[in-house]
């Protein structure tokens, strides 16, 4: 049995959430579902965007598969995104953002990597402040915060084609970058059957542009790992169907990687493709390895025969894409 806490965050969230319940239901797994609030409706009802008792509830769940949150543009007092206040508040130090060739159109063919992007430090840190017309904002590497995300890259790519690339930009920030890549390439010595290289990030991002398919795992600090990995997700059919999973020691949340999607939210033609496909990868998380692999090929099978919700250019509504995915998974 798993205990799963369910965060449906805001706009579309509240639809997503329910639908992936729906197919996770369908699988026959022995699943407990706690319920819990985090995000911008929430911190507008009750002045935190994360209340105490839902990080008791992410606490007392074996995973957490969460929405999606809005944040606003502007600063506003006391408010604290709630994925990156989580992420800190539990440790989720690894972020890992997979981008896999879909049948979609667009989705380039042959595409089959992960981002490991480094989750509490960085930019991150939201250590800003202004005077007048200057802005200045402090980055903070930690050589702990490098070697954990480093070890996660190179097990995951174990697990993989057993490559890395360490991708920095040392040659301008020697300091903050520069030490992501010197402590990156001494833990890659630990793995001797890990091909390793280090790549700067402007040219990475030109490769994975031109040459997508060589990349296997890439690694990564905040900022620069959160840029990359929506440039992957738009190689291979964009956001809307981009998994992701945040990972610590003790915790895990789950969460695709769009937009709360405000302008289309409660109308009922939310694609939950990513949810669904996170949820895959909670189940992977858990040991569920068939049951998830099974989701996946579901969902890329409805990709390819239908029917497709409007933003992948179909007519379906979230209901009945979900309905397409359940059918498809009691096939195979």
């Amino acid at each position: 049995m798993h205990t799963i806490c369910l965060i449906p965050g805001d706009g579309i969230g509240l639809e997503v959430v329910p639908a992936t319940r729906r197919l996770l239901e369908a699988t026959g797994l022995d699943l407990t579902f706690l319920e819990a609030e985090a995000g911008w409706a929430t911190f507008q009802r009750r002045g935190t965007s994360v209340p105490a008792e839902t990080l008791e509830r992410v606490r007392a769940a074996d995973a957490t598969l969460a929405g999606a949150f809005t944040s606003p543009k502007t600063k506003v007092e006391g408010h604290k995104g709630a994925i990156r206040s989580m992420r800190r508040e539990l440790d989720l130090f690894a972020n890992l953002r997979p981008a896999k060739t879909r049948p979609l159109p667009g989705s380039l063919p042959g595409i089959d990597m992960l981002m490991v992007r480094e989750n509490t430090e960085g930019l991150y840190v939201e250590a800003e402040r202004r005077y007048g017309d200057i802005a200045i904002a402090d980055a903070m590497v930690s050589r702990r915060a490098c070697e954990r995300i480093a070890h996660v890259a190179m097990q995951q790519a174990r697990k993989r084609r057993g490559r890395v690339a360490v991708v920095h930009k040392a040659n301008v920030l020697p300091l903050t970058s520069g030490l992501f890549l010197e402590t990156a390439l001494a833990v890659a010595a630990e793995y001797p059957d890990v091909e390793t290289y280090d790549i700067i990030v402007d040219a990475a991002a030109m490769k994975l542009v031109r040459d997508p398919e060589s990349f296997d795992v890439l690694v990564s600090t905040n900022l620069f790992g959160d840029i990359l990995s929506d440039l992957m997700a738009g190689l291979v059919g964009g956001l809307g169907v981009a998994p992701s999973a945040n990972i610590g020691v003790d915790y895990a949340i789950f969460e695709p990687v769009h937009g709360s999607a405000p302008d289309i939210a409660g109308r009922g033609i939310a694609n939950p493709t990513a949810t669904m496909l996170t949820a895959a990868m909670m189940l992977q998380h858990l040991g569920e390895d068939d049951v998830a692999n099974r989701i996946d090929r579901a969902v890329d099978q409805v990709l390819m025969d239908g029917p497709r919700t409007a933003d992948l250019g179909g007519d379906a509504t979230t209901e009945s894409f979900t309905d397409a995915v359940i059918a498809a998974y009691h096939r195979l």
